[in-house]
């Protein structure tokens, strides 16, 4: 028994001496710092090995900051829990958090410098109610009156949501004022066009479009006694309604037929029976009602041989013969129609912001529109900013003011002047708010919630009176107006602005080829098409005909083909 317990007692012995060796050696590794600018090796392949290879091509500075956090990860991993070594796992920490606060603090530097760049300061307030009123009570300034209310800001920072017009089904696209003021036109996803007296917030004519989907535009034709609506949607159709006094329709017509969706319409401010329409498959159509056949194809808007789909039309008011579109690409285009032949499109001038002409993303120009007088030019590019152009300026000239601090992605934004001489710029954004920028400075004067869904597309000003109609993705309209006691404190502004910009720069980095949104249109595409046409086309009181008076070369197809691809909806 003694013999027996002295050999189990020899290898218990030696066990502890030789554990006793292997936790000094270990210590002593731990102990060990790494010589400097040499990094730590580590076999996981988990850590910034791996991150540095999927980042590489997207910047030094974000390649530095991968690698730093796998390293940090790497040694939080390959730390013992001993005793001995929580000192050093403490100064580690510390270490880790002192970093971090270094690189939120040069983000927050980063985007605060970006937030102030290329911006003016405020003039100080052109109107004043007191001297003004005063002044009109005496018979000065009488006739400038409602135009220096209109376009002052102290009534832009008083805007408030007055009221909502409830009737339609489907998301709200189109908005439009009669030319006096006193109907608001609405056309929706339910293929429905409302007429409102919109001072008494009730529908006053609602009537089938004729369309098959989505209504895009429903405008009023100018000096037609409000009697002729001018209609477009993703099917490509342009309709005609002709509305009766008694509040009833009469009747839609076809007028032309796009290859594609057609999202946008162009009045001539003085013609009650002209105007111009644009769609995704690149063709500018002219319609004269006053012809047996409307519809004539005016150009095909093309870089190279290319052909580049378009989104968004619009007539310059002073010059009609003049127009510009917007659509796949990153040019602003201005035509004109005198000039316009079989060997000569009449491309005038092109304008791009210097920094997109060779950028490799792919930007789009969702909507773009002349000021009250010509000389300026807005346009507003999908996931970047909102650029002004001067009219005036020579072929290729870069932008001369520029809006940011919105999101453009999710849907075909709209953008519009605000004021009776365009005194501010007005957008919706994805984040549901409205921004309103002072034109000169290019500072954001006001800022609201604009739509529960999440986002406003249509914004349309009052063509007489300080306020405006917007609609998004609720199936409302809703009134604003400067009723508020106090200005605007922009309460939240910066941080919503902030928010913004960094999920515009997460996208960026990590959009592809558009495959995802490609594959999610082709899938709604794909359902829209399985179902069943409507049932209420015709109604009681209303009639509602497929007459066609398309120009020959015009196609009753609703898409482009197999490869194309329509945008999300405006």
């Amino acid at each position: 028994m003694a013999d027996t317990h002295s050999k189990s007692s020899v290898p218990n012995a030696s066990n502890a001496g030789e554990e006793a060796q292997d936790r000094s050696m270990h210590e002593a590794e731990q102990t060990e710092s790494p010589p400097a600018g040499e990094e730590e090796d580590t076999d996981s392949m988990d850590g910034s090995g791996l991150c540095s290879l999927t980042e590489e091509g997207e910047g030094g500075g974000r390649r530095e900051r991968v690698k730093d956090d796998g390293k940090r990860a790497a040694r939080k991993r390959n730390r013992p829990s001993g005793g001995t070594l929580r000192h050093s796992s403490s100064s580690d920490e510390d270490e880790d958090q002192e970093v971090e606060e270094e690189e939120e603090e040069e983000d927050e530097q980063a985007m605060e410098a970006w937030l102030g760049a290329e911006l003016q300061e405020l003039d100080g307030p052109k109107w004043r109610a007191v001297p003004s009123l005063r002044a009109r009570e005496i018979g000065r300034n009488s006739a400038h009156f409602v135009q220096r209310v209109c376009g002052s800001r102290g009534l832009v920072q008083r805007l408030e949501l007055q009221g909502r017009l409830e009737r339609h089904t489907g998301c709200v696209n189109t908005l439009h004022f009669n030319p006096s003021g006193t109907r608001l036109a609405s056309g929706s996803d339910d293929l429905r066009v409302v007429i409102w007296d919109w001072a008494r917030r009730r529908a006053e004519l609602e009537f089938d479009s004729g369309h098959k989907s989505n209504v895009f535009q429903a405008k009023f034709l100018p000096h037609s006694g409000d009697s002729t609506v001018a209609m477009c949607a993703r099917d490509g159709q342009i309709r005609i309604a002709e509305l009766s006094a008694t509040q009833r329709c009469k009747n839609t017509k076809r007028v032309a037929q796009h290859k594609g969706a057609a999202h946008k319409l162009a009045l001539e401010p003085d013609s009650p029976c002209t105007f111009l329409s644009a769609g995704e498959d690149a063709v500018v159509y002219g319609i004269d009602l006053r012809l047996d056949r409307p519809a004539t194809k005016l150009v095909v808007v093309k870089e190279g041989d290319k052909k580049v789909g378009l989104y968004t039309i619009f007539v310059n008011p002073a010059n009609t013969h003049q127009f510009a579109v917007g659509g796949r690409d990153q040019y602003v285009r201005i035509y004109d129609q005198r000039k316009i032949s079989e060997n000569d499109n009449g491309v005038l001038k092109k304008f791009c912001p210097s920094h997109l002409v060779s950028s490799e993303s792919k930007t789009n120009i969702t909507c773009l529109v002349y000021s009250h007088d010509g000389s300026e030019l807005l346009a507003s590019y999908n996931d970047e900013d909102i650029y002004m152009f001067d009219s005036s300026h020579s072929d290729g000239a870069d932008y001369h003011r520029r809006y940011k601090g919105h999101r453009n992605n999710a849907t075909v934004k709209g953008v519009n002047f605000y004021g009776p001489c365009s005194e501010f710029v007005v957008s919706g954004s994805d984040c549901g708010h409205i921004y309103l920028w002072d034109k000169h400075s290019a500072r954001v004067v006001q800022f609201m919630e604009g739509d529960r869904g999440g986002v406003v597309n249509c914004l349309e000003p009052h063509p007489h009176l300080p306020g405006m109609a917007t609609s998004g993705l609720d199936h409302d309209v809703k009134l604003w107006a400067p009723t508020a006691e106090n200005p605007t404190s922009l309460k939240g502004l910066k941080e919503v602005m902030k928010k913004n910009k960094r999920e515009r720069d997460e996208d960026s980095i990590h959009h592809g080829d558009q495959y995802d949104t490609q594959l999610l249109w082709f899938l709604m595409r794909h359902m829209r098409n399985r179902r069943p046409l409507r049932s209420r086309r015709v109604e009681a009181g209303e009639a509602d005909t497929d007459e066609s008076w398309s120009s020959p070369e015009s196609s009753d197809e609703e898409d482009g083909g197999p490869d194309h691809i329509q945008c999300m909806s405006s």
